[in-house]
């Protein structure tokens, strides 16, 4: 008995020791990560001599905040027009893969109809596609549809998403069947189910992947470079690329224009932060 009694003692012991052990790793892990952007938003409130000198300052030995004030102010650099083509791409994209994914999710999960399995192997292919590989394609059906230089070329393509669609359903098919089946013996039509039952069922997954999504899209480079060559209609990064080259010799500015960049991206994150880790547990769950 004695054995057996000290058994559960011996197990959160162990539990313990794993726990302390892998906030050993994880903590100075992620100092190393955060470290950068700390050092970034740091350097964005020195000035220029400050930041040029040797050795380097990790805090401001005279906080200013000209550099912010200086970039409000340039002339050629209307930053809110590159944050309101950078807001509707990014929360255009969020929206309408949200509710294809959602939709379509649910539907691989939930309905059988001919061809379910190859359709859905077919949409899981298409992410072993390399972006480089459909990049030339792309471009040529976006200049017959003449969608070059305009934010629509960035929209209508993204609506649907391989993965988005394999995550949705991969929780759709935790939602019980007699849930559903219920509702439509109540007489809710299929859309009813979807909208009031399923979207809500699915919230951390939509919180998560809307995130993820919102992220891809604002700090998206390459492809905005190739479809939008007019500076008019230009995302936040190209401007942020191009400004950076402009002034080189300039970091207190471009570490300033960089925190103004990463603003929106930052302040969405904390406000999600709760359904966003609740999704990732889910999956892991899964």
């Amino acid at each position: 008995m004695a054995t057996i009694d000290t058994l559960p003692t011996k197990k959160i012991g162990g539990k313990r020791l794993r726990i302390s052990g892998a906030y050993l790793i994880l903590i100075p892990a992620s100092l190393v990560m955060i470290l950068p952007f700390i050092w970034m938003i740091l350097g964005s409130f020195k000035t220029g001599r400050e930041i040029r000198q040797t050795p380097p300052t990790f805090f401001p030995e005279e906080f200013t905040l000209d550099n912010y004030q200086t970039i409000l102010a340039d002339e050629d650099l209307p930053l809110s027009l590159f944050y309101r083509n950078s807001a509707i791409i990014a929360i255009a994209n969020v929206i309408q893969v949200l509710i294809t994914s959602s939709l379509y999710g649910y539907i691989f999960a939930k309905f059988d109809f001919p061809g379910k399995k190859v359709i859905f192997w077919f949409i899981m292919a298409t992410m072993m596609i390399p972006f480089q590989v459909t990049m030339i394609p792309g471009y040529l059906i976006l200049a017959r549809l003449d969608l070059i230089n305009k934010l629509w070329g960035l929209i209508i393509p993204a609506a649907l998403d391989a993965f988005g669609i394999f995550l949705f359903r991969q929780f759709a098919l935790s939602i019980p069947n007699e849930l559903i089946d219920a509702a439509r013996v109540d007489g809710a039509s299929e859309f009813r189910i979807y909208r009031s039952i399923v979207l809500y069922q699915l919230g951390p997954a939509l919180a998560t992947f809307g995130m993820l999504t919102f992220m891809f899209n604002w700090n998206a480079y390459l492809w905005p470079l190739i479809v939008l060559t007019e500076q008019r209609v230009r995302t936040l990064p190209i401007i942020l690329t191009w400004y950076s080259n402009q002034h080189s010799q300039q970091l207190h500015l471009t570490m300033a224009a960089s925190v103004l960049v990463i603003l929106p991206v930052l302040f969405i994150f904390i406000l999600s932060q709760r359904w966003i880790v609740k999704g990732i547990t889910l999956t892991g769950i899964k």
